[in-house]
């Protein structure tokens, strides 16, 4: 009889026979001639490429990669993987300028990106090139530099750090209890996206609520969707989202989940406009946030919801990931967190309610400090550890490395953080002076902070794909942090190092469990 799993065995072995041919083609169309700049990289063989070291190194890719492109004189090193083209790494800053701003339109993100992702966020700003993704940046643009919505996320982080974030960690201190603070803080992250982006209030952080089916389904849809990307073969998703098996068909439940929630917030909020336009009374508090101000400019509900969606994806992990870094590594620097601490209580009218929303803008951008604490913290630990690019054409690199048409090229802020010839001698070691032009410590904060070059410190992208929200995020991390630490100190539960595992964004494994102290004058 022929049965489900004698199908499953057959197409298994016929994707084995085209993966074997499709690999010979491609080893012979990418093998270096002699004429051709020589190239860095892991051992590879005909048709297996790199198969074996992939494997050997699958639970450290990120070090393993770091390392090759030390040892290579060009910080850039070629992956030739099984069943795939060649994959262009570099940590080079000049390649990383030619990328993302000299050569742009050589280098999309390409469909095998948008193809990872686009299930999840079809058609949003983050997943599309071209045109669509010209007249989504306009827009959005427009709205991050109007000051009502800079106003509008200080109202919400006050409401969210002094009336839920500081009343949990107060209880957790009183009790005694352990707490993750990376779970808290991605609870606080995605109450303020939601309320930002989508003008709900999920209230994550009352702990005694249940999880949110929606926050649920979305971090599982992000999760399976990271994992696309990880897999050494790359055609097994696709297999695997055709007979609707394993987690792509957890995957098409979650998406599937996630967008109708949406959906219907946005219809709800389309039929309340309605009902304000005609007269009708409205018990509608919203307006500020950016799915009304999409709303607003004749966007249909599917644009919308596409771009409500990546503006939660890239705002809720990225900055709860760089904060739970950065209290990670000052319980490893005491004296560091002291200086953090006496530069947060020179400023006390930011947490007395003395100051307008202007005035918390203004005061946080003057934290020199803590901005520099932020940098070190995402040099090291980068909320997105990689990013691809596909080209449209065949190109050549500024460092001599050819990139055919299609061909991949990532760059790679996890590594570049780590490169002795970008950082210095000292590149693993936590020192926020480094950001500074004078590193000698100045009491009156009158220290100048360097002018970093983005292709250097490409966390927040660079040219014309440089991150929107790039002030927004420092803002709100800068209030979170500094409201924390007026009031708290945090004590880790295990004293071995915490481990950096990337997905989509990068977490850290099994949470980051503290015990809560409130901190004395």
């Amino acid at each position: 009889m022929f049965t489900l799993s004698n199908l499953l065995l057959f197409l298994s072995f016929l994707f084995f026979l085209l993966s074997l041919f499709y690999s010979l083609v491609i080893y012979k169309l990418n093998s270096p001639s002699k004429d051709l700049t020589k190239t860095y990289g892991p051992p590879t063989y005909p048709i297996i490429g790199c198969l074996i070291s992939f494997y050997r190194n699958q639970r450290r890719l990120l070090d393993w990669y770091t390392d090759m492109l030390s040892e290579s004189p060009t910080q850039t090193i070629v992956i030739r993987r099984f069943g795939a083209g060649p994959i262009v790494v570099t940590a080079n800053p000049a390649n990383v300028e030619y990328i993302l701003s000299t050569n742009f339109s050589n280098f999309p993100k390409g469909k095998p990106f948008t193809d990872i992702l686009g299930d999840l966020l079809g058609y949003g700003i983050f997943n599309v090139d071209g045109e669509c993704w010209v007249s989504q940046r306009k827009l959005a643009s427009y709205e991050f530099s109007t000051k009502s919505l800079r106003e509008f996320v200080v109202s919400i982080l006050e409401h969210e750090v002094e009336d839920r974030l500081v009343p949990l960690l107060d209880a957790a201190s009183e009790d005694e209890e352990t707490i993750d603070l990376q779970d808290v803080l991605k609870r606080l992250t995605y109450d303020t996206i939601c309320k930002l982006s989508i003008g709900i209030d999920p209230c994550c952080l009352d702990l005694s609520r249940p999880t949110p089916p929606l926050l649920k389904a979305f971090e599982m849809a992000a999760e399976i969707s990271a994992t696309r990307a990880a897999s050494p073969i790359y055609a097994t998703w696709k297999i695997k989202r055709v007979l609707n098996i394993g987690s792509e068909r957890k995957l098409k439940e979650a998406i599937k989940m996630v967008h109708t929630s949406v959906e219907e917030i946005i219809t709800t909020r389309k039929n309340q406009a309605l009902n304000h336009k005609e007269g009708r009374p409205v018990n509608n508090s919203h307006g500020g946030d950016l799915l009304s101000r999409l709303l607003r400019a004749g966007n249909s509900v599917e644009a919308v919801r596409d771009v409500a969606m990546s503006f939660i994806m890239a705002g809720r992990d990225t900055t709860s990931a760089a904060m739970t870094w950065l209290f990670y590594s000052l319980s490893r620097h005491p004296a560091i967190e002291q200086k953090l601490v006496d530069e947060v209580s020179r400023i006390p009218s930011l947490f007395n309610g003395a100051c307008r929303d202007h005035d918390v803008y203004e005061a946080l951008k003057n934290m020199k400090y803590m901005h520099a604490c932020l940098c070190e913290t995402m040099r090291l630990f980068p909320p997105v550890a990689w990013d691809s690019k596909h080209a449209v054409s065949d190109d050549v690199l500024p460092d001599g490395t050819r990139v055919k048409k299609g061909g991949r090229v990532t760059y790679f802020p996890y590594g570049m953080g780590r490169m002795e010839a970008l950082w210095g001698e000292n590149w693993f070691k936590f020192e926020p002076d480094r950001w500074f032009v004078e590193p000698k410590e100045d009491r009156d904060n009158k220290r100048e902070l360097k002018v970093v070059s983005s292709y250097v410190f490409p966390v927040f992208q660079a040219g014309p794909r440089s991150c929107l929200g790039r002030e927004m995020a420092l803002m709100q991390m800068k209030y979170v942090v500094a409201s924390i630490l007026k009031r708290f100190k945090f004590e880790p539960v295990c004293s071995e190092p915490a481990i950096f595992v990337p997905l989509l964004t990068a977490h850290m494994a099994g949470g980051f469990q503290v015990r809560v102290k409130k901190r004395t004058s």
